[in-house]
Formats: C-alpha cells, structure tokens, sequence
C-alpha cells in the first residue's frame, strides 16, 4: 500500500510569546517493509530548518522563531510505502532458550531496563499477577495474550490521560488511549526480559475495520524482538499485529523519547494544541491545504516560569 499522510499541529498563545524552539519527529521511516517515498515540512511563521538522525535512526527536525507570534503551525505531508509481511506462525516461533541467546549476543540493554514511562509500579506487579504473566509456551504466544489482555483489562477513552501521565493512571482506572496502553505492555513484556520499545506513527483506518484510535491523531504501538523473526510490532489499543496499514515514524524506550513535537517558548502566554492527522490511500490524497477536524489536545495556563514545554500526546 501506498499512503498519503498529511499532519497539523497549531499552537496558539494568549498573549502572544517572544521566541519558541522545537524539535519534530513525523518523518516516517525507510526501513524493511516501509519506504518514505517523499517527506515535506512547512512552518508558520517560517524558520530555518535544520535535520540530524538520532542514535536510533530517528528523522528529527528542529527550528527556533526568534520573533514574537501568537501562532505556530507545523504541517507535514508524507508518501509512504508499506508493503505486506507475513504474519508470524505460532508453531515457526523460537524458544525462550533462543530468545536469551540472541539478547546476550546483542546489545539491548535500553530496550531492557525500565523507562520513565514504562517502569514497575505496585500497580503494575497487581496486573501482571492478574493476567498470570510468567514465560511460558513461546515468547510470540506469550506476547500475543499480553496485547489481548490489555485490550480486554481496559477501555480506550480518548483524552482520558495526559501527553505527561504516568502508566498508574491508566492502571488504575483501567482506561485510557494508545500511549498508555503501550506503556503498559513494554513495561509487562521487559519484566518478561524480552527487548521492547516504543514506536510512535500512523494507523490507515479502513472503512470496515473496527479500530479504536482516534483517525484524527497520531498512533502508537509497542515493539518486541524475538528470534527468528526480528522486532515484532504489537497494537494493544486494537489487539493486532502490526501490517501495511501500520506507519511507523520512531522508536524510542518509551514517549518521552519520540513525541512528534517536544519544544519550549519563553512567556507567560497560555497555550492551547490541536491536532488534525488524515491517512488516505495514495490513489485518493488528502488535499493538501484541507485537513481532517482538529483535535484540541491542551491547553496550557500561563506559566509560572518564562519557559514551557509543549508536546502533543499520542491518542
């Protein structure tokens, strides 16, 4: 599939502010399955762009407006190319033997140790001893009925948790959105000592599927390495394995490593965020000047300081 992926994000101040810098992770990936065919970014007001990959091959772009605005507005427009991969069989799947071998010859530590946003939580031991975790079967069979309990534990509630909470909120009111649920089993599957991380992208909603994310803002899933079969990328917002209708943008341990923007302005303006995201099929592009309904993901009271970070969550 071939995909046309338009992003938005606005940034309005109240009152207006003197400078703002940010950071922008939305290109998508060229890696396996996925070929970014064309990425274009464009800011208002304008600035001078620069680009450098980071220690995990993420596409990061990153501006400074020097002058006082009371906007910001950041549009991407992508083609993408993801082609189909074999799902993964049950029976083909290594061994926890096989998996301990190919970790202690490997250098994945990071994906290992815990995260700020996926670290064990007196809450968190209390899910892992309800749904029994301990490694048994193969490592996929047992991946496969992490994504599945967590589905079935909690319900995705749009903008029931924020860009910043931690994975206790959603522990315990058993809801909450993509980010969350990602969290969660990154956390669940590193107890297990199977290498996760976090991928922030797309989800292409077709119209007979039944996905539960949000078709106006960005994804997020988890990814888990296993042997034989590389980093195995698992939805547990929509219970599936990741395929061609899955974009994949970064990696990161967890969030805090790949929000699509992570910037700060100097002032002591209330800020609010909306996001509009739109994935058609190249065949069909989304206008480029007409987007999808924004999101309203924050807003932000004035500052007690003259810096405040700004970042948009994952739903």
């Amino acid at each position: 599939m071939i995909y046309s992926v338009r992003h938005v994000t606005k940034f309005r101040y109240t009152p207006a502010v003197r400078e703002s810098m940010m950071e922008v992770r939305m290109q998508p990936r060229t890696e396996s399955n996925q070929h970014c065919l064309s990425f274009d970014l464009d800011v208002k007001p304008s600035a001078v762009m620069m680009q450098y990959r980071d220690f995990l091959g993420n596409s990061v772009h990153h501006f400074d407006i020097a002058g006082n605005h009371s906007e910001l507005i950041i549009k991407t427009s992508s083609t993408v190319e993801v082609l189909p991969v074999p799902e993964p069989s049950i029976s083909h799947a290594g061994s926890w033997s096989e998996l301990d071998a190919l970790v202690s010859a490997g250098d994945y530590w990071e994906m290992l140790l815990p995260s700020t946003f996926a670290r064990p939580t007196p809450l968190l031991e209390e899910l892992a001893r309800e749904m029994e975790l301990e490694r048994r079967g193969t490592p996929l069979r047992m991946l496969f009925d992490i994504s599945e309990g967590i589905h079935e534990i909690f319900s995705y509630v749009p903008n029931s948790t924020s860009v910043d909470s931690p994975i206790d909120h959603a522990l315990s009111d058993r809801k909450g959105v993509c980010q969350d649920f990602a969290h969660i089993m990154i956390a669940l599957v590193r107890k297990l000592r199977v290498p996760c991380r976090y991928v922030s992208g797309y989800l292409f909603h077709a119209k007979t599927d039944q996905s539960l994310v949000s078709e106006g803002a960005s994804h997020a899933w988890a990814e888990a390495l296993l042997p034989g079969l590389g980093w195995v990328g698992f939805d547990p917002t929509n219970d599936v394995l990741c395929g061609e209708r899955h974009i994949r943008v970064a990696v990161g341990r967890d969030y805090g490593e790949v929000p699509p923007t992570r910037g700060v302005y100097k002032g002591g303006a209330e800020s609010e965020l909306s996001v509009s995201v739109t994935v058609a099929l190249s065949e069909t592009p989304a206008p480029v000047e007409e987007f999808g309904p924004a999101l309203v993901l924050s807003r932000t009271p004035a500052p007690v300081t003259s810096r405040t970070e700004q970042e948009q969550q994952q739903q």
